[in-house]
């Protein structure tokens, strides 16, 4: 099939030519960059929900049932699953689709697994790049489950709109919480599996932290016998501040889920349509997606530059040369870089050596 007859079949809709220009664009096939540069201007239409938290916490569970209560209220859904690599064989189980089998037959629904590929930031290289292939497919809603990976699990927040964290009772005690890292990129906290023993101590740890880190435990309290003893409860005060709409601030409400039955996931979308609203009339929707733009015209810049360098013979063999020299310490790798950076000028505008 050309590739003009596959752009064709794409603009019909066609479930097929979508599949074909995921896997073409995943894999970086010979075109990709000129498909993804059609598509551009038809993307930034779909809200981007990304999900992540520690293994076993129930993201696809939960995943699966927001694309029901999607589905019930009529919208079209992509989900791209992303699963670990195999360090060994390279390869993935891609277990994640598996789990969703009760909505991959939905003809509104398209899943995707991707896996990371050695990336360690929980998401695969390319998928901001199949994201805005499922965007500029007409998708209403994209929903991006992280491999699950702990605190190295930041780029969904580069990726997403609105990022939901999941965590259940064994994902650490009160200290663990207040680290920063993956806690802090979270837009909506839900600990499921809350009809466990710690679920109500850990939404509290989670409560705290939120409060802590606004500095409230000390805000707006009035001197001496005007003090009100409920202001000096960080956890509280997050609690009351994140169930007040709020267009200039966003406070991350912790919500209680049992996905296994079903409960808690009408909370969920709901805080989704909340944020989503803070985010169109603060300003940040526009903010956070133009950074996204940023960050993937860097990325381009950076993944060319590093193929040019290192696909090119000859620079891997003056490189081999240079490194007797930095064993000895007569060179340093600083200086081979920058040397090497020097002699390869034309290399990374993209011209050809004679």
């Amino acid at each position: 099939m050309s590739s003009d007859q596959l752009i064709d079949d794409f603009d019909a809709g066609k479930p097929a030519a979508l599949a074909r220009v995921v896997s073409i664009v995943e894999n970086h096939r010979a075109g990709f960059e000129q498909i993804l540069g059609s598509l551009h201007p038809r993307t930034g239409r779909a809200r981007r929900i990304g999900l992540t938290g520690p293994p076993g916490a129930g993201k696809s569970t939960i995943t699966s049932l927001l694309v029901k209560g999607l589905r019930d209220q009529g919208l079209t859904v992509g989900v791209i699953a992303v699963d670990p690599t195999s360090p060994f064989t390279g390869g993935a189980l891609l277990g994640d689709r598996v789990r969703m089998e009760s909505v991959a037959l939905d003809p509104g629904v398209f899943i995707r697994s991707m896996a990371t590929r050695g990336s360690l930031g929980g998401l695969a290289a390319a998928t901001r790049e199949v994201a805005d292939v499922l965007d500029a497919f007409g998708f209403d809603r994209l929903l991006i489950e992280t491999v699950g990976v702990g605190q190295s699990e930041l780029d969904v927040a580069r990726t997403a709109d609105s990022t939901v964290l999941v965590l259940v009772p064994e994902s650490g005690d009160s200290i663990q919480t207040l680290k920063a890292g993956v806690m802090e990129i979270a837009d909506i906290f839900v600990v499921n599996k809350a009809d466990r023993p710690g679920a109500d101590r850990l939404r509290n740890d989670v409560e705290l932290m939120l409060g802590l880190r606004k500095g409230v435990s000390f805000g707006n309290v009035p001197a001496h016998h005007g003090i009100d003893l409920k202001r000096l409860n960080p956890a509280r005060v997050a609690r009351e501040s994140a169930a007040v709409a709020n267009p200039t601030e966003w406070t991350p409400p912790v919500l209680s889920a049992v996905a296994t039955k079903q409960e808690g996931i009408a909370e969920i979308m709901a805080a989704l349509d909340r944020h989503f609203a803070y985010l169109e009339q603060s300003g940040t929707l526009r903010a956070r997606r133009r950074e996204r733009l940023r960050e993937r015209v860097m990325d381009v810049v950076e993944r060319k530059v590093s193929d040019r360098l290192w696909k090119d013979p000859r620079t891997r063999t003056w490189l081999e040369e240079q490194l007797p020299s930095v064993e000895e310490g007569t060179a340093t790798p600083f200086a081979v870089a920058d040397q090497l950076l020097r002699q390869s000028a034309e290399l990374v505008r993209g011209e050809q050596r004679t």
